[in-house]
């Protein structure tokens, strides 16, 4: 087995192009004078760092290079001490890996942390609050979580958005602990690309990611090199991941990673444990550090954008000086799956007010900083409640601050590159007409029966005849969707153990919808579903208050509400993996299973929520071979679902 030096390392740079590179190497002017007095974090005080990039050495195939997990002290901010945190290659975030489509790339995710290593994260539930306490540093004299503190470094590594092999696609269960290896196999037969890689162990991911388990990956191609897009020191790597930190007895920021979650249930009546929302953090990090900001000229750039959150959904505005939105400048060419059709404009107006993000959503944006020459911006979180830039703690953003752009006031080379108004010409629409599989998702709110206070992930299927079906009973739900046709569905799994419920035959376009329960449309979850590319197909709008949380099942239809139109946002009509559903809605989706067999998973990636069960298992095999399926789970024929 080689290690990583047989992949060509960039040095990691800032984004004015000085050295950088490793997360436990990095050093500022800002030095630790009056550190160990801090209790407010000065805003924008430190470069953004760059990570490293790995890229295969020349050949087809780069035979068992090795990326190690490997313990790391990293300076989240200059006034802060060294954190200590969990890096692939020592590097928060990892290494960003870049390769050419069909460049296939074989690696031995490595675990390197010893046995008698420290936990890095501190894990506590505090009583809510007003603002909540997930807007304050420290553990406010709360007892750490003792089985928490015990956990053995025990990761698995999934490439998020990649087609492969589901012995390859790091299965939950199948995480590995110190020295031993996952080796997985990457085809890279995909468009250009940007994905990203994170932990995915078992009832942990949520630590584990939390600790610096996660980069970016990206996969170029000839379509993409024709648009001469940014490149060099002018394509920049963007990792969002909002954290909390403890204090010392005296206030102090002490800088040890601290997950502080809100207790809503004190006591769950099924669980007698108690029901905490899932993480969210006061402290934005970009590319692992707390509000860096980065030096650009005054031209086009382009920023690959990852939200690595647990569970942050991010408002994103580019304000001035005076915290004015900066209209015109910004521009979203790609999402999850690759290019846009063509460039959607972020004005900041009533079509895209803010730049949502949620996450493990991918945004690959251009800004164009050419009338902005020695001017300072800033991107910022936009609160519910408060104007662009100005804190809003009862939101749930205490500090608005992302990072800061300084624009040059000139001098460089001459600005050649010009927006296209066609991005993609590869890009096709699948449209609804093409024959396809079923799937019906029910998202159901936190207090439903039998669901311990969490909310759960129900797969359905239709009850042809529902004559003998007694409503409302457990697991039942019944549909009046558009065509005013009331429909019944019987739930036939609802943890992550239960049965298979979905066979699909390689190739197979299907259409899948999920349906969020929650009568709050604040209620979102980000929907990912592995190895397959989506695009939208609508959302619809539905009365969910039919839905009893004390049966689990439905006293009155759950109906669709025509006079509630809901268009799908401009930047929503690409190539999709993770989708947000807000409650009250229906989201269709429709993709195609190709590239790869196994068994691989779908699930929220609101990390609290997949640890505690908003996760499932899907197989893809052959066609051929699901003709002589047992029952298992089927196909999913046109009329199987909603």
């Amino acid at each position: 087995m080689t290690d990583v030096t047989d992949m060509q390392t960039d040095t990691g740079a800032d984004a004015d192009g000085h050295a950088d590179g490793r997360a436990d190497a990095h050093t500022d002017a800002h030095t630790d004078a009056g550190a160990s007095e801090t209790r407010e974090l000065t805003p924008f005080a430190a470069p953004l760092t760059i990570p490293p990039v790995l890229r295969p050495a020349g050949t087809d195939v780069l035979e068992e290079t090795e990326i190690a997990v490997r313990p790391a002290w990293v300076r989240l901010h200059p006034q802060l001490p060294p954190t200590l945190m969990w890096g692939y290659e020592g590097c928060v975030p990892g290494p960003t890996i870049e390769v050419r489509r069909g460049e296939r790339v074989r690696i031995a995710w490595t675990n390197r942390v010893p046995k008698e290593g420290e936990f890095p994260v501190t894990a506590v539930e505090a009583p809510r609050t007003s603002p909540p306490p997930s807007t304050r540093p420290g553990r406010e004299g709360i007892e750490p979580n003792k089985d928490v503190a015990a956990l053995p470094a025990w990761t698995v590594t999934h490439v998020h958005g990649a087609q492969t092999g589901g012995g390859n696609d790091g299965w939950a269960d199948n995480a590995v602990g110190y020295g031993d290896a996952q080796l997985s196999e990457y085809p890279n037969d995909h468009q250009a690309v940007q994905w990203w890689y994170h932990d995915h162990a078992m009832n942990i991911t949520r630590w584990n990611v939390y600790a610096g388990l996660y980069g970016t990956y990206l996969v170029r191609d000839d379509e993409e090199d024709a648009l001469q897009l940014p490149s060099g020191k002018r394509e920049i790597p963007l990792l969002l991941a909002d954290r909390n930190l403890d204090t010392d007895e005296d206030g102090r920021l002490t800088g040890r990673l601290l997950h502080k979650t809100t207790i809503v249930d004190p006591k769950n009546a099924e669980t007698g444990k108690p029901v905490s929302l899932p993480f969210t953090g006061p402290y934005t990090t970009v590319n692992g550090r707390i509000w860096p900001y980065a030096e650009v000229a005054p031209g086009w750039y382009r920023f690959r954008l990852v939200n690595a959150s647990n569970a942050r959904t991010y408002d994103l505005v580019l304000v001035d000086e005076d915290n004015e939105p900066v209209p015109g400048v910004l521009h979203q060419i790609g999402s999850d799956g690759g290019l846009l059709p063509r460039p959607v404009p972020v004005d900041f107006d009533a079509t895209l007010p803010v730049l949502t993000v949620a996450p493990a959503e991918r945004f690959d944006l251009l800004i164009d900083f050419r009338t902005l020459a020695g001017k300072r911006l800033r991107l910022v979180n936009k609160g519910p409640n408060a104007a662009p830039g100005v804190p809003d703690p009862a939101g749930d953003v205490a500090y608005p601050h992302v990072m800061e752009f300084r624009v040059g006031r000139g001098g460089g080379a001459q600005e050649t590159f010009r927006l296209p108004e066609v991005l993609s010409g590869s890009f096709r629409p699948i449209g609804h007409g093409v024959p396809h599989g079923h799937r019906l998702v029910v998202l159901t709110p936190p207090a439903t029966k039998g669901g311990g206070g969490h909310p759960e992930m129900w797969e359905m299927v239709e009850v042809k005849d529902p004559g003998p079906v007694q409503v409302p009973t457990d697991g039942i739900i019944q549909l009046r969707g558009p065509d005013g046709v009331l429909k019944t569905y019987r739930r036939i799994a609802r943890t992550f153990n239960d049965g298979l419920g979905f066979t699909i035959g390689e190739g197979a376009y299907e259409q899948w919808s999920f349906l969020n329960l929650a009568v709050n449309p604040n209620v979102t979850h980000p929907m990912h579903i592995h190895l397959a590319d989506f695009q939208l197909l609508g959302r619809d709008a539905y009365d969910a208050s039919g839905f009893d949380v004390t049966i689990g099942g439905t006293r009155a239809p759950i109906a669709h509400k025509p006079d509630t139109p809901i268009p799908l946002a401009p930047n929503e009509r690409g190539w999709k993996d993770v989708f947000r559903v807000p409650g009250g809605q229906l989201l269709r989706v429709i993709g195609k299973f190709d590239g790869a067999y196994g068994r691989f998973m779908y699930h929220c990636h609101l990390l609290e929520h997949e640890d505690m069960g908003m996760m499932r298992p899907f197989v893809v095999m052959p066609k051929e071979a699901l003709k002589f399926d047992h029952g298992g789970g089927g196909h999913g024929g046109h009329g199987s679902g909603h």
